[in-house]
């Protein structure tokens, strides 16, 4: 199996729960996809929207993340919702299955990666409390054995904005064996939300876990607010093989008071993708977060495939 965050390209999805929520209509408390399986409405909204970027690669002859709708189906978010353990359990397991059908039926035409998508703790950007390294691994386990129980490919952490939650998601796919990716995001500034700069989070994670994640990425962020770092240079870029960019430019808080969606620009994200390559050596993962769709997808990929 072709997993990404190697020489093989892939793309990713755009901004999944935002694409339900304003562009589809379709009410997700807690901005939770995993209810999105629990009815046919539901897994035939996510079916349309997983096709229509499986079209994309396709034609662009490379590989696809497909990213299950498991980003809050972890205990505490499960709780919120009123879902038992078990309930979450099965709907780790369900998204898995899902994931594995959609590949099945396209024939092995394209390498696709059904990778178990887990989430922090937390709210990302304003966390009530903050886990070490030990609960985080304990808190971030059962997600990880379910997802594996299920036979995902691999597990990938978005939206981290702590290493020590991080590490704890690469102890915990380590304890259940299976290759793991994380993700963090940043502020406006460059830095992650607890202060730390984005080149200090990528080296202690690393340094703490031996290098144990495959790959690292950066997502829920406009090019603009992490770029400067990126372009002043450091090795510790070459961890980073993915970005899932935000399509808006404005910082997280005011996003979540924004009453409607900032999509931005299709064709201007993409040429700040394109200027992201050159700084990023190992850059072989393309998606888009929160304001972007197959629109976006389809400029970065018209944008950067060549390059």
């Amino acid at each position: 199996m072709v997993l990404p965050g190697g020489e093989t390209t892939f793309i990713g999805d755009g901004g999944l729960e935002t694409t339900m929520i304003f562009e589809r209509g379709i009410e997700l408390p807690e901005f939770a996809s995993f209810q999105l399986l629990e009815d046919e409405r539901g897994r035939a909204a996510l079916r349309d929207y997983y096709e229509g970027y499986l079209d994309l690669a396709a034609a662009h002859e490379v590989g696809f993340t497909l990213d299950t709708p498991t980003w809050r189906a972890s205990r505490n978010w499960g709780e919120r919702l009123g879902r038992t353990a078990a309930e979450i359990g099965e709907l780790n397991r369900e998204a898995v299955d899902f994931g594995q059908r959609l590949r099945e039926g396209r024939g092995g035409e394209a390498p696709i990666a059904v990778c178990g998508v887990v989430g922090p703790q937390e709210d990302a950007y304003r966390p009530a409390r903050f886990l070490g390294p030990d609960e985080a691994t304990e808190y971030h386990l059962p997600q990880v054995e379910a997802l594996v129980a299920a036979g995902v490919d691999m597990v990938s952490a978005y939206t981290l904005s702590y290493v020590d939650e991080a590490i704890g998601v690469v102890r915990a796919a380590g304890a259940a064996g299976v290759p793991v990716s994380i993700s963090f995001t940043v502020e406006t500034d460059g830095r992650l939300p607890d202060g730390e700069s984005l080149a200090a989070a990528v080296q202690r994670l690393d340094r703490e876990t031996e290098a144990a994640a495959a790959y690292l990425m950066v997502n829920c962020a406009h090019p603009s607010h992490f770029g400067p770092e990126l372009e002043a240079g450091g090795a510790w870029r070459e961890r980073i093989a993915g970005i899932r960019a935000n399509a808006s430019r404005r910082s997280h808080a005011e996003l979540d008071s924004m009453p409607d969606l900032d999509s931005g620009d299709p064709d201007e994200l993409a040429g700040e993708y394109l200027e992201l390559v050159g700084a990023l050596p190992s850059l072989s993962v393309l998606g888009g977060c929160c304001g972007t769709d197959a629109r976006h997808l389809a400029a970065i990929c018209s944008a950067c495939l060549s390059r």
